[in-house]
């Protein structure tokens, strides 16, 4: 199996209310390719994961978003869920970590209704993204071009709709974690 994310060390943004698959299969798709992963959280202990509408695991937090910094990461993976990016999207240090992915040209994928924490960091505008069905009004009116495909790539931003595009969303994290800095991305955030 080919190692190409060997010295990449990714960070997984979450709080309690993520959709746990979408946390899993990618942490496991990308430490399968070499990549260290950790979940940084506002919360300092655990969080929890669901599965749909039910309560799944409790998963640790590696490092507490209070203690973080962004520039010891060379991607960030943002799992959806409803519950998890409403809560992150109004919290000023969690949008801040966001964007400073942008601001540096690093890529970030985000899956379901994690754009939600890309449209607070302003960073959507004049991207092509996809998400869950429920979000495309809100991704349109911050300035992003929505489209329904299973997994969309625009300059190092990589997104998906939901837990059934999870294998196409894993190969793309993957090549474009594996890219590393996109300066097309730095100069448009």
């Amino acid at each position: 199996m080919p190692r190409e994310l060997t010295n990449k060390k990714v960070a997984i943004l979450v709080t309690d209310g993520f959709e746990q698959v979408e946390l899993t299969k990618p942490k496991q798709a990308l430490e399968a390719a070499g990549a260290q992963t950790q979940i940084i959280s506002p919360k300092s202990d655990t969080v929890e994961g669901w599965n749909h509408f039910d309560k799944g695991d409790q998963f640790p937090v590696d490092v507490p978003l209070d203690s973080v910094n962004p520039n010891d990461y060379d991607a960030l993976l943002l799992p959806g869920g409803v519950a998890n990016p409403d809560q992150l999207r109004i919290q000023d240090k969690a949008v801040q970590f966001v964007r400073s992915f942008f601001e540096a040209g690093k890529p970030v994928a985000a899956i379901c209704h994690g754009p939600w924490t890309l449209i607070e960091a302003g960073v959507v505008k004049g991207r092509t993204v996809t998400s869950w069905p429920s979000l495309q009004t809100d991704l349109r009116n911050a300035g992003a071009n929505w489209v329904d495909q299973e997994v969309v790539v625009d300059k190092g931003l990589i997104t998906s709709r939901n837990p059934q595009d999870i294998p196409a969303f894993n190969r793309k994290i993957v090549e474009e974690f594996a890219e590393g800095v996109h300066e097309e991305q730095r100069r448009s955030a």
